[in-house]
């Protein structure tokens, strides 16, 4: 009786699930047709791949695209992690009169739109020289308000007398950190650095703006070039979004359970 009430919700689970692993499978299945096939609706495997790999690397510089993007991704991924967990750390564990008031004020710019700041942003780093290069890239995305608002309610969790007793044993704050605290937070960091890595690698107007050289393109601004034009390779298009999907889709099935950990709140 049991199984029989369970059936609806196995049906609705499958039809949910094929509905997310069909556009999957239609752009691998894409990546190896022709572009008169794909527009036609084939869906199934062609043996069109290799004249799509070939196609792409003369169209665009896929090797150079993905390595500026990891870099791109990785920098920023490192220094975000580092500057909210201490900025989370601190508004958390450590008590003065204004820190509600400084955490308000970071709320507040949850509220103001990325497209509001990019020209501000776009002429700061001009100044400084940092067009084309991965400073001018990461820059605005090392400290956002999402990631330390999230290492705060983790932190939350943080046992407070085991700082008390570090202290007392003669630890630096600075050891408490990197000693206690890191290690205690893995879950949080693990998805903090799957958030910020894959909005790093997906990012593509900041780019746009800030990487006006083609050497410094990264792979949406690659995945952006072969879609324009009068005529598009559907088959070539596909298989850049595909090359472009792979490195996400590795970090995250790798730290799905520490990451959904993090997103819970949990501490070990």
């Amino acid at each position: 009786m049991i199984q029989r009430r369970l059936i609806p919700s196995y049906i609705f689970l499958t039809i949910v699930s094929f509905l997310s692993v069909f556009p999957l499978y239609w752009m691998i299945t894409a990546a190896t047709n022709k572009s008169v096939d794909v527009a036609r609706g084939k869906i199934v495997f062609g043996n069109y791949l290799m004249e799509n790999w070939a196609r792409l690397n003369q169209l665009q510089d896929l090797g150079g695209a993905m390595k500026n993007s990891f870099i791109y991704a990785a920098v920023q991924t490192i220094l975000a992690l580092f500057i909210c967990s201490l900025a989370g750390f601190g508004f958390e564990l450590y008590h003065d009169k204004k820190k509600d008031l400084l955490f308000s004020i970071l709320l507040l710019a949850m509220m103001v739109p990325g497209v509001a700041t990019m020209i501000p942003l776009f002429k700061m780093m001009s100044k400084l020289g940092f067009l084309n290069t991965v400073w001018g890239f990461m820059l605005p995305g090392i400290s956002t308000p999402f990631l330390i608002m999230m290492f705060r309610q983790n932190s939350r969790n943080f046992p407070i007398d085991i700082m008390e007793a570090a202290r007392i044993d003669g630890l630096s704050e600075v050891q408490i950190f990197f000693q206690m605290y890191l290690p205690v937070m893995k879950a949080t960091y693990a998805a903090a650095a799957v958030i910020t890595f894959m909005n790093a690698w997906n990012s593509y107007l900041w780019p746009r703006v800030i990487m006006t050289d083609k050497k410094a393109q990264t792979m949406p601004m690659l995945i952006a070039n072969l879609a324009a034009g009068y005529t598009v390779d559907y088959g070539v298009l596909m298989l850049g979004v595909l090359f472009c999907s792979i490195p996400t889709m590795i970090i995250f099935f790798v730290l799905q359970k520490q990451f959904t950990e993090g997103i819970t709140g949990a501490v070990k």
